[in-house]
């Protein structure tokens, strides 16, 4: 499947070999601008699970009831602990010639040793099996079997492979006993994490531990000598490799005080730059990581427990360790490294203990809390919290049994108590759920996940609240929200357990009600929190089909940040009105001015989710330029799912999306799965006519705007807070012809106009609309700038204000434009156009200034296009 220009290449070949588990090994060197270390991957050929593509792969039964010699295990991994640093001595001393990351000119050996030309490597295969994985922008030293073997547990697991009649082969003890802990029950996932450590820390094989390895572009591709079938390649191997300064998987900046930090970014190629992974979403595995940082950084990673940092010895390091249970793509783990200053909420004790007592309350009871009221469920949703941002406290560090407190720049305090922090989940309790997914340790049935209370300063508790009143029990048991630099490239980011926030949602105005102050922050926490149920814990089987992850995720938003407000019925319409109407403006315009193939939601029509037969396939347009800043998936996508809530009812629409998410949490799925299932579920909408044929044709596999749209959007302009929006706008309109509005003092007989006070989506359309008038005066502009307050209201009206301000050349507020394009530059992109576009010398120069005031700090993907248009 040969990718197009801009088309992103999923190489790994998942139909012949999945990774089940990554053990990363790695430091960061700020110094230097990369990261080393190694990962071990943990491999199952596909012919002891069935080929990937076959269905879907979250719901692939990845585990068995091999629970037999567990008390053994758990007494051989006894005293087996060490530092990953000492571990690593310890191997490398024993092969002798091993060259990991920074060893200099061993490293570059290592790599001319191993790494072939293209042409002989293609031409010198001898028929030998090539195990594939998706990588860029990495510098391999060594690729390594590793010996897993010398681990001493090993033994106690090897007896039920050939009692039980494996496809293993008995001869290979090594595959044997891999075979057995990757198939592991998820009653036993805390031996199991201890176990993949043990495994990961062991040496090189003796003998022909290392393997042969090749990297073009997009790929890294292994082969052992004389090995031609997966069934017979390594079922462990260690990579060790650094990352490279300009590597498009991690940003290093400087935070808001301009100390540096480094984060995955969320870019268009995943992580792939960050370890060499399978980034094909069906190959769904679990993973730990030790990540050693300098002792005054913090680091923040998907991860199910809140970790205490260690000591790395007599370095200057602390060690994290973060860890994952549920399977989940490797493009979806995150990193954050740098001097956060860590704000933890407690529970207070009475409530606590109050939540604890009632934890066995049935769900049926939690939930019969009227509509403003703030039932059980709502305190309940199971999830403990903490917010990141950049400031300085005192840090606690662990180190053995001793804990200490050292001058740096984070502040740790539990979210639970000891109990509920080491929960095992071999004690949980099935509410009469049955889940469909693989076995791995599920909130969606552990009754203690109800047992715990958010408090994280203000919004995130109660959107959290109103999103399990909405979808249930959140999928995650910690959730980390960081609000991260300037040159973040987007407004918000959803990972496992991390929310990455901009900025730019944190609105400084003082003006209005206090509630529609926060209404742009709370409404981004709202579409992230729900990326947990939708991106996350369901995903798409195919990438191109983005809208399941991002139009659920919009549609979603308002519907928890309503309920996280407590709105009456009338109030939700009304607000939803309002919204429906911008967004349909924002999507009309981005139609407009957009290439038709960029416009469909299922560009791969009848084929989506096929794949080559190896697992290889494309992610249409992924690389497209044009493709990073448009929103056609989140708004298309959104007005899709209106449109299903339109024939069903809005209440029995989001009933059904809970049942959806009760059957398919843990799945990858393609439209057709909900759309099927909607239509089963609801057989009133085919005898109308809507089938899934009709939908594909009217919403995923054609450009331009369905007929619907176009209908509601009559509907959507005549709704009353848009109605009192257009009020406003004329008595704007008749200030700018009269003589006040034209800088002329006032006559005394003119009478005061008074304005409306309006929310802030009021005040995004106010703008809107009047960035349709021809002419507006100096003195308008001045007038409008002082009612509203406008550089102290959040960034989507601060957005359109600079809009107006440059195409009226207004050059008293040249001020606000630079510092919102310096302060808010995901959503600055778009204003450096227009800047340029007027041919205005002054403006001009403003853009100038303002991209050399950023453009160290500024996301890579945002700088090119922003430069295209200056330069």
């Amino acid at each position: 499947m040969e990718p197009g220009a801009d088309d992103l290449p999923l190489r790994a070949n998942t139909n012949h070999v999945l990774v089940r588990h990554y053990v990363l090994d790695l430091t960061v060197h700020f110094d230097r601008k990369v990261i080393g270390g190694s990962v071990v991957l943990f491999l199952e050929p596909c012919s002891a699970l069935g080929t990937a593509a076959e269905g879907h792969a979250g719901a692939q039964d990845y585990g068995g009831s091999q629970s037999r010699h567990a008390d053994e295990v758990e007494d051989a991994t006894e005293g087996l602990w060490e530092t990953p640093t000492r571990a690593k001595e310890r191997f490398a001393a024993r092969e002798g010639d091993t060259a990991l990351p920074g060893s200099g000119s061993a490293h570059a050996a290592a790599e001319s040793r191993s790494s072939p030309s293209s042409r002989s490597w293609e031409t010198n295969s001898g028929g030998e099996f090539t195990f594939l994985l998706d990588c860029c922008d990495l510098d391999v030293s060594k690729v390594e079997e590793v010996d897993v073997t010398s681990v001493s547990a090993a033994p106690s697991l090897l007896p039920r492979v050939a009692s039980e009649g494996s496809a293993v082969p008995s001869v290979d003890p090594g595959a044997a006993f891999i075979q057995n802990l990757v198939s592991m029950p998820s009653s036993q996932w805390r031996l199991q994490q201890r176990l993949f450590s043990l495994c990961g820390r062991a040496p090189g094989a003796r003998d022909g531990g290392s393997l042969h390895f090749h990297r073009d572009r997009w790929s890294l591709q292994v082969r052992k000598k004389g090995v031609v079938s997966p069934q017979d390649f390594p079922r462990v191997l260690r990579i060790c490799y650094e990352t490279r300064p300009a590597g498009a998987s991690v940003r290093w900046t400087q935070d808001q005080d301009n100390r540096v930090c480094v984060y995955t970014a969320g870019s268009p190629i995943n992580n792939r730059a960050l370890f060499p992974c399978q980034e094909p979403p069906v190959a769904m595995s679990t993973w730990q990581a030790a990540v050693r940082a300098p002792r005054e950084c913090v680091v923040l990673m998907s991860g199910e427990e809140t970790t205490v940092p260690v000591e790395d010895g007599d370095t200057r390091s602390l060690i994290w360790h973060y860890y994952v249970t549920m399977p989940m793509p490797a493009s979806t783990f995150t990193l954050a490294v740098g001097h956060w200053h860590q704000v933890t909420a407690e529970n207070p004790p009475t409530l606590e203990r109050g939540l604890r007592d009632k934890a066995g309350c049935s769900d049926a009871a939690k939930l019969e809390a009227g509509p403003g009221e703030l039932g059980e469920a709502d305190l309940t949703s199971g999830l403990g919290s903490s917010i990141s941002v950049v400031k300085g406290s005192p840090l606690e560090t662990g180190s053995g049994d001793q804990t200490t407190c050292s001058d740096s720049a984070f502040c740790y305090s539990s979210l639970e108590d000891e109990g509920l922090a080491l929960t095992d989940y071999s004690a949980t309790v099935d509410d009469g759920m049955s889940c469909s997914h693989g076995d791995y340790p599920c909130r969606f049935t552990e009754r203690s996940a109800r047992a715990q209370q958010m408090a994280v300063l203000d919004l995130l508790p109660r959107c959290l609240a109103a999103a399990h009143t909405v979808l249930g029990v959140h999928p995650f048991p910690r959730l980390d929200v960081l609000i991260v630099p300037a040159g973040f490239s987007s407004l918000g980011m959803a990972s496992p357990h991390m929310i990455f926030l901009s900025q730019s949602v944190l609105c400084a105005g003082t003006l209005g009600p206090r509630e529609d102050a926060l209404s742009l922050c709370g409404s981004r926490i709202c579409h992230e929190i729900a990326h947990s149920w939708f991106g996350l814990v369901i995903g798409a089987r195919d990438w191109t089909e983005e809208w399941i992850s991002e139009g659920f995720a919009t549609y979603l938003e308002d519907v928890i940040w309503a309920q996280a407000k407590q709105l009456s019925s009338q109030q939700t319409a009304d607000q939803s009105d309002l919204k429906a109407l911008l967004r349909w403006r924002r999507l009309s315009d981005e139609l407009q001015n957009s290439e038709e193939q960029l416009q469909i939601l299922r560009p791969n029509l009848e084929n989506t989710g096929e794949v080559g037969e190896s697992g290889s396939s494309t992610i249409k347009h992924a690389l497209n330029p044009d493709k990073i800043f448009m929103q056609v998936h989140y708004l298309k996508g959104y007005f899709l799912l209106r449109f299903l809530a339109s024939q069903v009812g809005d209440k029995y629409f989001i009933d059904f999306i809970r049942v959806f998410v009760e059957k398919y949490h843990g799945h990858l799925i393609l439209s057709q799965d909900f759309l099927q299932m909607l239509l089963v579920t609801f057989p009133n909408m085919e005898r109308k006519g809507l089938t899934l044929r009709a939908i594909y044709a009217d919403w995923l596999d054609r450009p331009g705007i369905p007929k619907w749209l176009y209908e509601r959007n009559a509907v959507w302009s005549e709704a009353r807070l848009v109605e009192e929006v257009k009020a406003e706008v004329g008595k704007w309109i008749l200030l700018s012809q009269s003589p006040q509005g034209k800088g002329r003092k006032r006559k005394r007989t003119d009478p005061k106009v008074n304005y409306k006070e309006m929310t802030s989506e009021q005040l995004v359309m106010l703008l809107e609309l009047l960035l349709e008038e021809e002419e507006l005066s100096g003195a308008t502009l001045e007038a409008l700038r002082r009612t509203y307050d406008l550089p102290n209201q959040d960034a989507e009206v601060k957005h359109r204000w600079c809009e107006l301000v440059v195409k009226h050349a207004y050059a008293r507020a040249y001020a606000d434009v630079e510092h919102f394009m310096v302060h808010n530059q995901a959503m600055g992109v778009y204003l450096y156009g227009e800047l340029m576009v007027h041919e205005d010398p002054e403006q001009q120069a403003l853009a100038r200034r303002c991209l050399s005031l950023v453009q160290e700090e500024m996301d890579q993907s945002a700088r090119s296009v922003v430069e295209e248009m200056i330069l």
